[in-house]
């Protein structure tokens, strides 16, 4: 099993696919990274080469991926929070912060409701 950045990848998952379970790596920079590291995109995780992995390992500490973005994303919303902006506000109250409805379809983000009360038999 191949371990990069602090995680392992899947048992015999195509590498482009795999890649995309570490944080920060979608399906187009997946592409990139394997791209320039020179490592086909269907060869499977179990078939991986020490030399493979060294090298994937190279290209991805050139970007932010795992627990510095995370930091990163928390340091930003921290930020919105203390200047006081709406988009703070709405973070700090776990409200949609970019413009969606929330009169209806906002259950994702604002939890769910209660029970209603039975009435008295």
């Amino acid at each position: 099993m191949a371990r990069l950045a602090g995680v392992d990848l899947p048992r015999n998952k195509r590498m482009i696919i795999a890649l995309q379970y570490i944080y920060g790596i979608g399906p187009a920079r997946s592409a990139k990274i394997l791209a320039s590291a020179g490592v086909s995109p269907d060869l499977r995780t179990d078939d991986l080469t020490d030399e493979d992995v060294r090298v994937l390992r190279e290209e991805l500490s050139k970007y932010d991926i795992e627990g510095d973005l995370r930091r990163e994303v928390t340091m930003n919303i921290k930020r919105l929070q203390e200047i006081g902006s709406y988009r703070g506000m709405r973070h700090k109250r776990n409200l949609p912060s970019r413009g969606q409805r929330t009169k209806t379809n906002a259950r994702t983000r604002k939890g769910k409701k209660g029970m209603a009360i039975a009435k008295k038999k």
